[in-house]
């Protein structure tokens, strides 16, 4: 993991591992206290792992779009792709009551780059976010794409209209963790803290199996 730290208020930040700093950015603006955090190896950049400066474009870095979602070390961070209002509002209501970070994306692209350079421990996503067709939706197709690696990293909530809640079938078919039906999404808290809790509690084993057999 690579940890960065703000000259002025000493607040440190994380980049998740194998995510790449831009090469020729001089520094970029703290979002705790707006001083500048120095990158490339400066008195305010602590590094704990070498950083490849050669995936990204310098010339597309933009320090304006915070593409990297800087957050404290200690911060659980979610990303909502929900477009309806009314969808929307129980899903951040419950999101910050659990006291996530949240960024919520307008549309699949913003999504995409936000999900290439960090990864969320929660991600919300409605199947027709930003399309008429939800066997093309761009989030859900990325996040199949993903590593195994990052992508047990993150639990990935499908908002449907089609499928029932907590069906563990169509869960396992479209590559999410937990599927909520459009229906009872005013009880979206208690079935998010279920899946959470029933997903920690299965990685838990999954990692202590790991560790036995010398592969953690």
């Amino acid at each position: 993991m690579t940890t960065i730290a703000c000259s002025r208020c000493q607040s440190r930040f994380r980049l998740p591992q194998g995510k790449t700093l831009p090469e020729g950015a001089g520094g970029i603006t703290c979002p705790r206290c707006g001083g500048q955090i120095a990158l490339g190896g400066g008195p305010a950049a602590a590094s704990e792992s070498t950083v490849s400066l050669r995936e990204i474009d310098p010339g597309a870095y933009n320090d304006a779009d915070r593409p990297f979602d800087f957050i404290e070390e200690e911060g659980k961070t979610a990303l909502v792709c929900e477009q309806h209002p009314l969808l929307k509002k129980p899903i951040l209501e419950s999101l910050q009551q659990m006291e996530y970070q949240i960024t919520v994306a307008d549309n699949a692209r913003e999504a995409l780059k936000r999900m290439r350079y960090h990864t969320y421990d929660v991600v919300v996503v409605d199947e027709g976010f930003d399309t008429d067709n939800p066997e093309t939706n761009g989030v859900l197709l990325f996040m199949e794409r993903m590593a195994m690696s990052s992508r047990r990293n993150m639990f990935v909530v499908l908002v449907s209209n089609r499928h029932r809640t907590m069906d563990n079938m169509t869960a396992f078919l479209k590559s999410v963790n937990l599927v909520v039906n459009t229906k009872n999404i005013e009880d979206f808290p208690k079935i998010l803290n279920r899946g959470l809790t029933d997903h920690l509690a299965f990685y838990r084993i999954f990692r202590e199996k790991l560790k036995e057999t010398g592969r953690a």
